[in-house]
């Protein structure tokens, strides 16, 4: 399976946070029209518009994905679409619905088309109160405490029994959260990490909706497209694992974060109200071991905290400067 090439690329997802810009980095390395980006809501970039080919899809639907598999001659899909932790809380129904059929969907077409691969991102969500904290191990205690969460951990099982029932090449990562200059935030429970920079370079202040001293592990967007990619490149004769491989890149707290961001404004100002968010993140792991990603298919992140606040406020600065943002 890992000597077949990819050639043809669907990225369901890819109107949201990092299917935007894993849409543009997949289409600059397999060519524009090679990467078709598909979508349910959110609308697109320009940018992601015009650079190629583009639809919108429910993958709740499994027709409609189909119609996009064959129209497009598709032999990979990196399967994005999810609805996250936060909003999926308010409606878990939906998020069920949204992030467990879908991944039905698209592991079944991926079966019956004889894909060459399938990427399908799990998350630190599918840790929980019992899950170690600290340095996470890659085998541990899995039971989530949300909705999203139960969906990571059972897209985990059913990612691993078609790889082995049916032999379809399925691959994925346990995402930290991710920080972006090009998104805003999407629902998660790790936004505030993403919104402080907004505000911070906007009002000069920020509200946080997570204690001061709440550590959660983090990567900068750059490291989370790399380490996509990477794994999906891999050969898989070195891989022991699935869909399921630890990522990590640094951990912070909160007010660690804060005092980064106040280093470069020094009118910066953070205040901590936490709300129903707190919770959720204080179920989740504060550092992760990732040592079977980097012993199995070289992952090694770029960015720390300190380069990825300077690289994000230069971004977004510049962006606000010219009224974009």
């Amino acid at each position: 399976m890992s000597s077949i090439t990819m050639k043809r690329i669907l990225v369901t997802g890819a109107f949201g946070q990092i299917g935007s810009e894993l849409t543009m980095a997949l289409r600059r390395k397999y060519g524009n029209d090679n990467v078709v980006a598909v979508g349910h809501k959110t609308k697109p970039s320009e940018a992601l518009l015009k650079s190629g080919p583009s639809g919108f899809v429910d993958v709740t639907k499994r027709d409609n994905v189909e119609e996009s598999v064959k129209k497009h001659d598709i032999d990979t899909i990196y399967h994005m679409a999810a609805i996250l932790s936060a909003t999926g809380e308010k409606n878990p129904q939906l998020a069920w619905d949204v992030n467990m059929n879908g991944l039905y969907n698209i592991l079944e077409i991926a079966r019956e088309q004889k894909m060459v691969r399938v990427f399908w991102p799990s998350s630190i969500a599918a840790f929980g109160p019992e899950t170690p904290r600290e340095n996470t191990p890659q085998e541990t205690i899995l039971r989530p405490r949300t909705v999203y969460g139960v969906a990571k951990v059972a897209g985990e099982l059913l990612c691993d029994y078609y790889f082995r029932r049916f032999e379809l090449d399925v691959r994925g990562v346990r995402y930290p959260g991710i920080i972006s200059s090009e998104t805003p935030p999407g629902g998660g429970t790790t936004d505030y990490a993403v919104a402080i920079f907004y505000e911070a370079i906007k009002h000069k202040k920020y509200t946080c909706f997570v204690r001061e001293d709440t550590v959660l592990p983090m990567m900068y967007m750059p490291d989370c497209i790399k380490a996509t990619m990477d794994l999906m490149e891999a050969d898989l004769s070195k891989l022991k694992h699935h869909a399921d491989y630890n990522l990590s890149a640094m951990s912070f707290s909160a007010g660690e974060l804060a005092a980064e961001i106040k280093r470069h404004i020094p009118e910066f100002t953070c205040e901590y109200k936490p709300d129903f968010r707190q919770a959720i993140a204080d179920s989740w792991p504060r550092s992760i071991d990732d040592s079977a990603s980097r012993k199995e298919w070289g992952w090694r992140p770029t960015y720390n905290l300190s380069m990825m606040t300077k690289d994000m406020l230069e971004k977004l600065s510049k962006r606000y400067s010219e009224g974009r943002l």
